[in-house]
């Protein structure tokens, strides 16, 4: 606990850093690509690893919500270092992103999961010259399980009691399966309130992979965007989930830890098997991203991630996002905005403040081929 409580500070200030330099979030109805300044940014800061050559104008993109604090630091270190470019990142869900993608009115978006392939062929109408919409892994970390209960500082739980939970099959806090998973809680008698994403989410379909390969007698839905168990409550967004669950007594939901750490939410220890329940930190979820292998092709660096993982020390609730970008036949006016962009995001200082957010960085050696792939996109 005394890892997550310094994360949290370091979150928190972090945080507000980002919130300083908050940004004005456009619609994503059209691109508004004028150049503000005139010309090509220049590099402002010295030592900064951003590439600003031939970046201009305004870059719109959106998605994911759970990449969305990283997103806030990622991009006020950008502008201040090339001047004369906007980057707005609208927040809202991995699905969401994708529609806007492959409708052309963003530059990129943000994904808790890799392409569909039908997502693939509809990419290919907007990513011109036989180009595609490809996975770029940018962003990793836990899953956390958050909670509220009063009187109960420390709680695990394995996947099958967590899958009974989010199925509406255990209902009251002092459940027999509960109690034996915390033999020295003081659990209330007390009914559990389950929040899940209203609206089609990444996150709910990384959890519903984990739920799937390691409860598959109890979470028999198929890891989907959209929220498939019944009962629970349902809110918008990461944010909307982590402010229930603050708020409510008795409430437990999931969402990317950097809401738990920002808002000083307990978060449920996982009991894997490995002998010594896993907390959810950004070091023990960079433990189980590290075993990821690449399973796209070409260009794409989709990741298969192992849920089932036993490792000590490993966190399996993780999610990888992605930013999505056309391999090739980019809109040539965002291009250069787009490679610089994610350049710097991939760079060694773009992954280093991941985790101080509450993120794990990508592997080194899956980055390296990020930075590669971004450097080719045309």
């Amino acid at each position: 606990m005394k890892l997550q409580r310094k994360n949290g500070l370091r979150a928190t200030a972090l945080g507000a850093l980002a919130v300083s330099g908050a940004l004005v979030l456009t619609a994503c109805g059209s691109d508004n690509n004028s150049d503000t300044s005139g010309g090509s940014a220049t590099k402002a800061t010295a030592g900064s690893s951003a590439v600003c050559e031939g970046a201009k104008g305004q870059l719109l993109a959106s998605g994911s919500s759970a990449q969305k604090n990283a997103m806030d630091l990622w991009v006020k270190n950008y502008m201040a270092t090339c001047s004369g470019v906007e980057v707005n990142y609208k927040s809202s869900s991995s699905g969401e992103g994708i529609v806007a993608f492959n409708q052309g009115t963003v530059g990129f978006a943000g994904s808790d999961s890799a392409l569909k392939p039908e997502e693939v062929a509809d990419s290919k109408k907007i990513c011109t010259g036989g180009g595609q919409g490809i996975n770029l892994p940018m962003v990793g970390g836990p899953i956390a399980i958050g909670y509220h209960l009063e009187g109960v500082d420390s709680l695990v739980l394995d996947a099958p009691t967590l899958a009974k939970i989010f199925n509406n099959e255990i209902k009251n806090w002092n459940d027999a399966a509960i109690k034996k998973l915390n033999p020295d809680a003081k659990l209330p008698n007390k009914p559990i309130q389950a929040f899940h994403r209203s609206e089609d989410s990444g996150t709910t379909q990384n959890l519903g992979k984990y739920l799937s390969a390691t409860a598959p007698s109890v979470w028999k839905y198929e890891p989907e965007k959209k929220w498939p168990a019944p009962g629970g409550q349902a809110a918008s967004g990461s944010a909307g989930v982590a402010t229930q669950v603050k708020q409510v007594d008795g409430a437990i939901g999931y969402f990317e830890l950097s809401y738990a750490v920002s808002q000083k939410i307990s978060t449920v220890k996982i009991d894997t098997g490995a002998g010594t329940p896993v907390e959810a930190t950004s070091e023990n979820a960079s433990t189980a991203i590290a075993a990821a292998k690449i399973k796209g092709t070409g260009k794409d660096l989709a990741l298969g991630l192992d849920y089932t993982t036993k490792a000590a020390g490993a966190y399996p609730i993780v999610l990888v996002t992605y930013e999505i970008a056309c391999d090739k036949g980019n809109k040539p006016d965002t291009l250069a905005t787009v490679k610089s962009f994610l350049a710097y995001t991939s760079s060694a200082d773009g992954q280093k403040v991941l985790a101080d957010a509450g993120y794990a960085p990508i592997p080194a050696e899956i980055n390296a081929k990020v930075r590669e792939t971004v450097a080719s996109l045309s």
